[in-house]
This record gives structure tokens, C-alpha cells and sequence, in this order.
């Protein structure tokens, strides 16, 4: 855990980029703490701007992203990871050098390069971030009050950001109930690949597979708890997953290849008629599964904090 300032420094000016779930619940938590004077938002739809600025969650549309960071002293993007680039280079030559900038993205790695290449020298001014707080529905309707509450928020800064910057970070993200911890961005990338990433794509695959086939509505017409709770995630945005799985294909290709090769194994027992060795199998795991559940806090939700807005 990094330890934090409290209370946090006010944010005079804060710009959100993708004002969805995260970014939006981020600045209503801001709101209600009284720790920021004024929210502009820009995003890709118009409609989901509007939304945003009826219910508060910010306070002004900006046309452009470079247009909501003028003049801000906190920069908060919250957009698909694979946006990040452009993103990054469309706020640079506008960027106050006394400007925190950070993100939510369930990749970091990726992230961090495009910083870097975007603002040069001035990158030391972005401490990257992901709260573990996602949750099916995206956009500015599903933004809400203590959504961070009690979740993790990870850190992972650059060797070049000022310390006293990544605190007034953690202090805020503290303020809004999210317990706050350090990590480097290759082991983020590699631990998200495998709690994350991974069961996503299984639990696309698992429903693109049925609903291809020619009785598959028939198949899930008869579908339990069991189906509900497995393809839940399948419900996430595509294009944000699409991005999540290319910004981080390297360790996820190695837990894929993990994955696959245990499903050949269990399917090699299936296959073989093997009770014992399967019975076995499913006995470990129910074992690693109650007992992570009865003594770990853990560090990821079934639906990534990215947010396509």
C-alpha cells in the first residue's frame, strides 16, 4: 500500500477524456468530496456528453480533447487503451507543464510507451493508474457515487514522476474509498493478462461458439446459473476488449497457451474415461478456489475499469 496525504490537494480544473464509468463515477466522488471547483468532459458522443452535464457528473463539453485539458491541472483519461496515441499526441502541445496526467487502462505497458512517445520529456508528468472497479454498463448514465469504495486502485509510476505528484494522485483516489497499491507496469500487464483478459476471451469464445450453432438459442433457452455466471462477461464492449487484447497479446498469447494446453489435458481425462485423475483435477481447484475466496482480497473485478465513451 502507498501511504497518502490526507487530505488530498483540491483539483481546481479536471478534464476528463471519456466521461463513462470510471471517468465519470471518479468526478461525481470528486464532486460530492468537494475536492475539485470545475469538471470538463470530451468525449467521442455527443449524446453521452449531454447525459453527463444533465445528471452532473461534469460541469462543461469540451469540443475536443485538447480543448478540455487547456488550462487543467488534473487529466484524467479515461478512454479505450487503444486510443491512447492519438489521444496523447492531440493533448501534448496544449498541456500545462503543471498538469498531472493519468489514466484508468487495464494495460499499462502499452500505455506508458505511448506517453512517452506522445510528450517526451514532459511523460513524467503522467503516473498511470487502474482502478478495479468495472462493471457491464459503460457511458455517463452508469456513472455513480462510491464505485471505487473499498476497491483497488494500482498504481504503477514512471522512474521520472515526482513523488509528491504520485501522492496527490493516491490521496484523491484514497478520498474516494479505493485502496491504493504499487506496482511495476510489466508484472500489471502479466498478472491482468491471467485474472482478467484471459476469462474474458474464454467467455467470448464460449458464447460465440454456441450461438453459432445451428440449435444454440434452443441451447441457451435451457442454460442455469452456472452458464449465466461464466459468460456474464461476454457482455463487455467489444472494441474495448479488442483493444485490451492487442495492447497486451504478449503475455496474453503465454496464459492462453497455458489455458489451452490444461483444457487439452482435462479433455484428454474426459476422453480416456479417467474418473480419478478428473475428480482429482476438480478437487485442487475447488480447494485453490475456496480458499482464495476465504482469505484473499482480490485484485480484479470480472469486468475491466476501461470504458468506451
Amino acid at each position: 500500500m502507498i501511504p497518502v496525504p490526507v487530505p488530498p490537494v483540491p483539483v481546481k480544473r479536471l478534464a476528463v477524456i471519456g466521461v463513462g464509468l470510471i471517468g465519470g463515477s471518479f468526478s461525481l466522488d470528486l464532486k460530492r468530496l468537494g475536492c475539485v471547483g470545475e469538471v470538463v468532459g470530451a468525449g467521442r458522443s455527443s449524446a453521452n456528453l449531454d447525459v453527463a452535464c444533465q445528471r452532473g457528473v461534469i460541469d462543461h463539453v469540451a469540443a475536443s480533447a485538447a480543448e478540455a485539458v487547456a488550462d487543467a491541472d488534473l487529466v484524467l483519461m479515461a478512454a479505450p487503451v487503444g486510443a491512447m496515441p492519438a489521444l496523447f499526441a492531440e493533448i501534448a502541445s496544449v498541456l500545462s507543464p503543471k498538469a498531472l496526467v493519468t489514466d484508468v487502462g487495464s494495460t499499462k505497458q502499452d500505455v506508458i510507451a505511448a506517453a512517452r512517445t506522445a510528450l517526451g520529456g514532459r511523460a513524467r508528468q503522467f503516473v498511470p493508474a487502474h482502478p478495479i472497479a468495472g462493471a457491464e454498463n459503460s457511458g455517463a448514465e452508469a456513472a455513480r457515487h462510491g464505485l471505487f469504495s473499498g476497491k483497488p486502485l494500482i498504481l504503477t509510476p514512471l522512474p521520472e514522476n515526482d513523488s509528491q505528484a504520485v501522492n496527490r494522485l493516491a490521496a484523491l483516489w484514497a478520498a474516494c474509498g479505493a485502496r491504493v497499491v504499487r506496482m511495476a507496469a510489466a508484472e500489471h500487464d502479466r498478472i491482468f493478462a491471467a485474472v482478467s483478459h484471459l476469462p474474458h476471451l474464454a467467455a467470448f469464445a464460449l458464447m460465440d461458439e454456441l450461438a453459432g450453432r445451428p440449435d444454440g438459442d434452443n441451447c441457451m433457452r435451457y442454460a442455469g446459473a452456472g452458464f449465466r455466471d461464466f459468460t456474464r462477461i461476454a457482455a463487455s464492449h467489444p472494441a474495448m476488449w479488442r483493444d485490451i487484447s492487442l495492447a497486451n497479446r504478449a503475455a496474453l498469447v503465454t496464459e492462453l497457451d497455458a489455458y489451452l494446453a490444461k483444457l487439452q489435458h482435462v479433455r484428454s481425462l474426459v476422453a480416456a474415461g479417467d474418473g480419478p485423475a478428473l475428480e482429482a483435477l476438480f478437487e485442487r481447484a475447488r480447494s485453490a478456489r475456496r480458499h482464495w475466496q476465504a482469505t484473499s482480497t482480490p485484485l480484479t473485478t470480472d469486468v475491466s475499469s476501461d470504458n468506451p465513451a
